[in-house]
Order: C-alpha cells, then sequence, then structure tokens
C-alpha cells in the first residue's frame, strides 16, 4: 500500500504545480488555480497515509519517488525525453528513497 500511496501522492503534486506553472507559465486561465490547490491538498493528505514512524522519513523516501514520476510527467504529457543524466539522478533518488524506507533502525 505504501508504493500506491507514494505514486498517488506524486500524481496529486505534479498535476497541481503543473497547475499554477499552466496559469503562469503557459498563460492558461487563472481557473487552473482551483484544481491546482485541490490537487496539493490531496497531495499532502496521502503523504499522512504512509505507514512509517515519522513524517520526516516519509516526505524524504517520497522525494525519490516526486523525482522519477516528474521525468515520467516531462515524457508523458509535456512530450520530452528524460536524457541520461535525467534517468540516471533519478536511478540514485530511487535507491536513496529505498535505503531510506527499508534501512534497518532501532525504534524507541
Amino acid at each position: 500500500m505504501k508504493y500506491a500511496v507514494y505514486l498517488a501522492a506524486a500524481a496529486a503534486e505534479i498535476s497541481g504545480c503543473f497547475a499554477f506553472w499552466a496559469w503562469v507559465r503557459l498563460d492558461s486561465s487563472a481557473f487552473w488555480i482551483l484544481p491546482g490547490t485541490i490537487s496539493l491538498v490531496i497531495f499532502a493528505y496521502a503523504l499522512t497515509w504512509v505507514q512509517v514512524d515519522a513524517a520526516g522519513r516519509a516526505y524524504a523516501a517520497y522525494g525519490g519517488v516526486y523525482i522519477a514520476a516528474s521525468l515520467l510527467w516531462l515524457w508523458l504529457v509535456e512530450g520530452r525525453v528524460p536524457d541520461q543524466w535525467d534517468v540516471s539522478g533519478s536511478v540514485v533518488c530511487l535507491i536513496g528513497a529505498a535505503i531510506i524506507i527499508w534501512g534497518p533502525r532501532h525504534i524507541s
């Protein structure tokens, strides 16, 4: 379930941020603010469903997922193929997220 929550959070955050990008950078209607705001609220709420012992750990691990999902958005929505540096950087971040998620730790 943790992975599905991270993917849902990434979709909500990226689409919410893109709504603001569309409004400001693509000269779209200011009405993009409403769905963008709703999407960002859904993103923040979704991260509360991640089963970890601390919020900061959930957010840190999510960072790697966000980077990979952003590059998928770049490719699928914006039509720009990620280059080798995008992919390499994303892999490094996902490895870091995996270490955070699965690393052994003592919880007191």
